[in-house]
Parts: structure tokens; sequence; C-alpha cells
């Protein structure tokens, strides 16, 4: 297992770790309930790992293009709509926000 992010809060590391298993790289957060102690502990305490070591660069390589914005720029025009609610969704988004319906091939 190794170390792939340091987040802010755990909010964040939560986002992160959803985006690579999104990605087929399975992740854990750590440390995300020592946050509340931050003034007097280390600051990265809320960290997300990955479970293969073997899968760190790729891992590093979506990470730094998510962060960027990269991804978000590439699938900015490429809006569609849940076929389950309706829903009108942004072209990064793989599954509806609001029902969970995984978006159509």
């Amino acid at each position: 297992m190794k170390q792939i992010h340091v987040a802010k809060h755990a909010p964040e590391a939560h986002l992160v770790r959803g985006f690579l298993e999104s990605n087929g790289i399975a992740a854990v957060v750590r440390g995300e309930f020592l946050t509340s102690g931050w003034g007097e502990l280390p600051v990265d305490l809320c960290s997300v790992w990955i479970e293969n070591d073997a899968q760190y660069d790729r891992a590093n390589a979506l990470l730094v293009a998510f962060l960027r914005g990269d991804i978000a720029r590439e699938f900015r025009d490429q809006n569609w709509r849940c076929p389950k609610c309706g829903e009108q969704l942004e072209g990064q988004f793989t599954a509806c926000w609001k029902c969970g319906t995984r978006r159509p091939a």
C-alpha cells in the first residue's frame, strides 16, 4: 500500500479516493477521524493510499490531470441527461449525482 495524496480535509480525500476507484484503482482514506486534532498533530493525517503499489504511476498521472482540471475540460462539452431521472449532468460525471444511474455508453 502506498500513499498517493495528502488531503486538506476528509471530503477532499474521499473525492480523490472515489475518482481513483472510478478509474479502476483501489484506494482507501486513512486518518480522516484524526483531523479534529490538527492543531497539535502533523498536518498529513488525512491521506489517500492505493492498495496496489504497481498502479502508483498510473494513479499519480490520473490524479495530477484531475487536480489540474484537465479531465473536466476534456468532457465539458459532453453534457448528458440521466435516462432514469432526467437530471442534466456535466460531461465529466460517470453517474447521476441524483439517483446514481451510470452514464449510458
